[in-house]
């Protein structure tokens, strides 16, 4: 697979930031090829910069879903993209996206899917009881948070934890996990039988 990664984000981009420091360390085996925002202010954006990676905002205030997706598929295409990964990008992805992109979208989310899809996933934690939560990367398909999953971690959940001190360890499993999980796809190391994704490193890992 080509090995270009096109990141899409919407805000302060800690897990772009730790796939590039992973593609720096020689950890994972890919290029960023392009990040993108559609908030020109997203603090991700302007770290890209920093990094002398390219780096565009393509503000989605008033287009809907298919003219904007338009616009982010020539974007990509323009880069060579060969894998779409999403992270802290704020808007569902369009059909004629993700048709676009066949098993080449990742997304990381912050449980362990499919419990607690959608937003404030760690208050729902909290707010049911749970005992472990954690993160899960998966392939993006056209229902919110539902893709297979490629790789999960499980944390602890606390009897002291707020949302804040649980997102926080939450977080650093993302951190870990997504770049081994696009490393997983780029090499081709899995198969899909159904919704299960076999064959891989993707493992629990508890901590």
């Amino acid at each position: 697979m080509n090995r270009r990664l096109g990141i899409l984000l919407s805000g302060r981009g800690s897990n772009f930031q730790a796939i590039a420091d992973s593609i720096d360390a020689g950890r994972l085996n890919a290029a960023i090829g392009c990040v993108i925002s559609n908030r020109p202010e997203a603090p991700g954006l302007a770290i890209a910069q920093q990094r002398k990676l390219h780096a565009v905002s393509i503000p989605s205030r008033g287009l809907d879903r298919e003219s904007y997706d338009r616009l982010l598929l020539e974007e990509l295409r323009k880069h060579d993209i060969g894998l779409v990964c999403l992270a802290g990008y704020m808007r569902l992805l369009s059909s004629a996206f993700i048709r676009a992109y066949p098993l080449r979208i990742l997304n990381i989310h912050p449980s362990l899917l499919p419990a607690f899809p959608g937003l404030d996933a760690q208050h729902q934690a909290l707010v049911h009881g749970v005992k472990f939560t954690g993160c899960t990367v998966h392939f993006v398909d056209e229902d919110l948070d539902s893709g297979p999953i490629i790789q999960q971690a499980v944390v602890p959940v606390e009897d002291d934890d707020t949302v804040e001190t649980l997102s926080a360890r939450v977080l650093k499993e993302e951190h870990r996990i997504y770049s081994e999980a696009i490393g997983t796809v780029l090499e081709g190391r899995y198969r899909i039988e159904g919704r299960r994704v076999l064959n891989n490193r993707a493992r629990m890992t508890k901590i």
